[in-house]
């Protein structure tokens, strides 16, 4: 399959909104990928390289050379220069990655040139989200979506599977099996207001209770063990194993050989606070100098889920079981805070107590789910208290992909009274509807100033109020700092920029 009909599907899927469109147009792409590109196809439409990172940054494509006239490189022969690309090392490998990058580009068509370098760079946009994507792989080769995410959750990635099903169908995909070894995509937990309306979704009817887990502000890890061997996986699946060797020691002294476990790692404080998430993101960010972050930032192992142990698979047991099996396994100072609420108020005064205590909230689970993993599914929901600043839109960027035409991310500022200027704190394109993004860029348009770039730039004037998880210290903006997971919740008509939140309530709060 040429590479040129991967961008044609990219380029389908992108231009129009329907689910439905993009699915058929990621489907017929791998129908005619067959068996044998299927993998690097997925990956490709997915805007995922299957070799993650090959060392070639933005700047090295900066400049590209010029295009060839015709298409006539397969996606097979850019996945194996890829390849070629990522294993270059030792001296003078810049030089030689450089020249490697270029003989692979003069081949390719402006077209493709364009569309590679978005992939490598991880700037591809044409929508074909997992969603898409399960029901593609499932459109193309006749098989029940069910059967297609549950062998992506195992296997991790989608190209593996739409080769499978692709080649043998059902019966292949039944093949596909934990692997210890091998991460699992992890489960996700849905969202509620507040503690009451987390109930409702997950408790039974029989008045047993649910799970109330504390949700601890770390690092997710997915930890593997074979023998003497263990492997820590993120929640994208990256391999972290030798940056954090306290959790390879801590699930080494597990009483089991073989055994997959989910859980969280989080750096605290003498008293057992949190520290701020950027010290224990650190830990994740180097493979050098991890003795002395050890000794600076030493993080703990809290183990919430069991997916494996000893030759069993655990993934289709109730919760009430796994969490049995697991507190059985790892010692109490490893297993994440949790309570068998019987009640909504119980499990509301478990939930202050871990927020006193400095942590995210808690994730509330339902006593009878399986482990269903990749998923946001009811059977876990997660609950945060809920900060919220009334702040200034100060410039607005174009957006890509499917938002392509509307002003998406916004610039936030805060009020600073000192100078009668605003702080920005970050950018946002969270919680944007497509009714408030076609508002937006209306009223923004209205208020522009000027343009740089994709950066429209306007009158400070407009109020929006806006969600956050915390504040971390950030040396990318002024007020040195930046809301964490920024999202819209409404545009504040009724406010004027003078009365918007100042940046000394923002410093506040990070106290």
């Amino acid at each position: 399959m040429l590479l040129a009909d991967v961008v044609a599907a990219s380029h389908a899927a992108s231009a129009t909104r329907s689910r439905l469109a993009k699915t058929a147009a990621v489907a017929d792409a791998l129908r005619a990928a067959g068996p044998g590109d299927a993998a690097t196809v997925a990956a490709y439409l997915s805007g995922v390289l299957p070799q993650r990172r090959i060392g070639v940054s933005w700047r090295g494509l900066s400049t590209l050379p010029v295009p060839a006239p015709e298409p006539s490189v397969t996606v097979a022969e850019v996945d194996a220069a890829l390849t070629s690309i990522g294993a270059i090392a030792g001296s003078g490998s810049g030089a030689s990655r450089a020249a490697a990058v270029v003989e692979l580009f003069e081949r390719l068509t402006e077209d493709e040139q364009v569309y590679l370098r978005a992939l490598v760079t991880g700037q591809v946009r044409q929508g074909a989200l997992d969603g898409v994507m399960l029901a593609a792989i499932a459109a193309a080769s006749e098989v029940p979506e069910t059967e297609v995410r549950r062998a992506v959750m195992l296997a991790g990635h989608t190209g593996p599977v739409a080769a499978a099903a692709l080649a043998g169908g059902s019966t292949a995909l039944a093949e596909i099996g934990l692997e210890v070894g091998r991460p699992v995509r992890p489960m996700l937990a849905a969202s509620a207001p507040d503690v009451d309306a987390a109930w409702e979704q997950v408790a039974p009817d029989d008045g047993a209770g649910v799970f109330v887990d504390g949700k601890l502000d770390g690092i997710r890890l997915q930890a593997h063990r074979d023998g003497d061997e263990v492997r820590l996986f993120t929640r994208s699946l990256d391999d972290i194993t030798d940056r954090l060797p306290e959790v390879v020691e801590a699930v080494l002294a597990l009483p089991a050989q073989r055994l997959v476990i989910d859980g969280e790692a989080i750096a605290l404080t003498e008293d057992g606070r949190p520290r701020p998430f950027q010290e224990t993101a650190s830990r994740t960010m180097s493979s050098t100098g991890v003795d002395e972050l050890r000794a600076t930032v030493p993080v703990t192992p809290y183990f919430f889920d069991l997916l494996h142990v000893d030759g069993e698979d655990l993934l289709d047991l109730p919760a009430t079981e796994r969490f049995a099996r697991l507190a059985d396994l790892v010692p109490g100072q490893w297993q994440v805070p949790r309570t068998l609420a019987p009640s909504p108020t119980q499990a509301a005064e478990f939930f202050h107590r871990l927020v006193t205590d400095g942590h995210e909230g808690v994730v509330v689970k339902s006593p009878s789910a399986p482990y269903a993993a990749g998923r946001r599914g009811a059977g876990w929901v997660k609950v945060k208290p809920r900060h919220t600043l009334d702040l200034v839109v100060l410039a607005v960027e174009w957006g890509s992909g499917r938002r392509e035409g509307w002003l998406s991310n916004i610039h936030l500022g805060a009020r600073d009274p000192d100078t009668d200027g605003f702080v920005m704190l970050g950018k946002t394109f969270k919680g944007m509807t497509d009714e408030i993004l076609t508002w937006q860029t209306a009223r923004f348009l209205e208020l522009e100033t000027h343009r740089k770039g994709h950066v429209v730039h306007v009158r400070p004037e407009q109020v929006v109020e806006i969600a956050f998880d915390g504040i971390q210290t950030s040396s990318r903006y002024p007020g040195g700092m930046a809301l964490r997971f920024a999202r819209v919740i409404r545009y504040r008509d009724d406010k004027t920029a003078e009365q918007a939140d100042t940046v000394d309530t923002v410093r506040s709060l990070r106290a």
